[in-house]
């Protein structure tokens, strides 16, 4: 999973950098492994900073300020595919035709197709092992195929258009060309997040225009008309101009759900789906399961949220169970998000060193542990003995998400069945794998219902980690076995062992 964000300003003697730096902060909790920005100066000049670490540790003051330019591309990265090599830091750059530098969210299910295509059609160079320089490689080459000194906006969008055909899988993408402009365009399923603002410039001539992954970076920065780009959408904003079209329109839209349940800020509304609220009704609808499963066997003393995701499920939870919130974990906001790092040694040691649990709200209750989902089990398996080792008598773990049964393919790092607790397993054996006296799994029809309650034209969603259906097709068995190999801890870690590939034109 990763974050991307893109920006012109109107004002050609003002600096994109500074609100692009803060945009990856507000997208931080999307991807902790890499964060890059490159920026657009004058005459086309392109100036770049990308590498591992947080956005606050990758960009250091002096990089800043050699990031020139009115308008950029940033990304935050978690590694879906690839390695955690530096040099695999977004975003990426080719130099012809025209360049291009390019952020992509998401994944590439026939990745194995287009590198060959590439190197054996386009004679194009892939450097890295990632998808997103393979996403960016057939940009270039069908806008090559125009053989023109200078391209506009009708070329960009059959260069898009035919993209589409030839990429598959789940991508929201920011681009610029280097002395063009800006363009956004999500995938013809609108799997992965992207939206779109503008606001007046401060010098009073003309707007600013901005892309994000999400709209909380947007509302912040004072953006305004804010929208989502709709799936299929290519927009371009030139200095002169802002030019639309949906080129592709799918009989099936399916936003991946889970953005709703983990990934998204709670402050973030995607594709109009307030993600707070939709939250809070999960927590609706997870009381009754529970009173369901419960019956006249209710026992549970109090209802505590794992933070942070939780806390809107759990609240609502609490309220429709009539029993008493807490908040039992004091959480160290140094630590990053445990699911999304890297390596499952290293999850297991940082929730202990995340979450401290508070003994007056476990000492001899029953307590009902609330969470967004349960994934590998491993931070589950901890919080549940940490209330137990303060004293809880019982200790039941509610999931505002259904059971994760299946790998996802479209850019969030579970794609391994063996590592995900629920494959194969029931809510029992889940429950006894974590240590929980109960385990209580949302349905998937109270989760779906939970968010298109607040916007009904959304008739599907991606739920294939739940389901197993992939909504684009073409996820065969023999895929998922390769994706499986390819993205197990122990593979991610031999391959992080092994050398690192040069990352060029990095400013150091």
């Amino acid at each position: 999973m990763c974050g991307v964000s893109a920006l012109l300003l109107a004002d050609p003697s003002q600096a994109a950098v500074g609100e692009l730096l803060e945009s990856l902060g507000l997208l931080q909790h999307r991807g902790q492994d890499a964060a890059g920005i490159v920026t657009c100066g004058h005459k086309g000049r392109l100036f770049q900073c990308k590498g591992n670490g947080l956005v606050r540790d990758v960009f250091t003051p002096q990089r800043l300020m050699a990031l020139t330019g009115n308008m950029g591309v940033g990304h935050v990265r978690y590694p879906t595919a690839g390695t955690p090599a530096d040099s695999e830091a977004q975003p990426f750059y080719v130099n012809s035709p025209y360049g291009i530098v390019m952020a992509h969210n998401g994944n590439l299910t026939n990745d194995s197709e287009l590198r060959h295509f590439l190197d054996y059609d386009a004679h194009r160079h892939i450097n890295t092992d990632s998808d997103s320089e393979l996403l960016l490689n057939i940009f270039a080459n069908n806008l090559q195929k125009t053989g023109k000194f200078r391209i506009n906006e009708q070329d960009i969008f059959s260069a898009v258009e035919s993209l589409y055909s030839e990429c598959h899988g789940a991508y929201a993408v920011t681009a610029m060309l280097a002395g063009f402009g800006l363009i956004g365009f999500r995938d013809t399923h609108g799997i992965r997040p992207l939206v779109f603002g503008r606001r007046k410039s401060l010098s009073g001539k003309g707007y600013d225009y901005m892309f994000a992954s999400e709209s909380v970076v947007l509302d912040a920065l004072d953006f305004t008309d804010i929208e989502d780009v709709q799936p299929g959408e290519v927009i371009i904003v030139s200095k002169s101009a802002v030019t639309r079209r949906r080129l592709v329109v799918e009989n099936t839209i399916a936003p991946c759900i889970y953005e709703n349940v983990y990934f998204a800020r709670p402050d973030s509304t995607i594709d109009g789906i307030p993600v707070y609220n939709a939250r809070l009704d999960m927590g609706v609808k997870l009381a009754r399961k529970v009173k369901q499963v419960l019956g006249d066997q209710m026992d549970i003393d109090v209802v505590i949220p794992v933070p942070d995701t939780s806390r809107a499920a759990a609240l609502q939870l609490s309220h429709e169970l009539g029993l008493p919130y807490r908040e039992g974990f004091n959480k160290n906001r140094y630590v990053g998000r445990t699911f999304i790092m890297p390596g499952q040694e290293m999850r297991r040691k940082n929730v202990r060193r995340k979450l401290n649990a508070m003994p007056t709200e476990f000492k001899d209750l029953n307590v009902l542990l609330v969470d967004d989902s349960i994934v590998r089990g491993t931070t589950s398996q901890e919080i549940i003995q940490m209330a137990r080792d303060v004293g809880a008598k019982k200790v039941y773990f509610a999931s505002a998400a259904p059971a994760i049964r299946f790998p996802n393919v479209y850019g969030i790092d579970m794609p391994s069945m063996k590592e995900l607790v629920a494959s194969g397993n029931s809510d029992s054996d889940v429950s006894a794998a974590i240590g929980a006296d109960r385990v209580f799994f949302q349905d998937l029809d109270d989760l779906v219902d939970s968010c298109r309650k607040f916007n009904p034209q959304i008739t599907t969603f991606d739920t294939s980690v739940f389901d197993g259906k992939y909504v684009t097709g073409g996820v065969s068995s023999e895929y998922l076995q390769k994706l499986e190999e390819r993205r197990s801890d122990s593979s991610k870690q031999k391959r992080a062992a092994d050398n690192e590939v040069i990352g060029l034109h990095n400013y150091k």
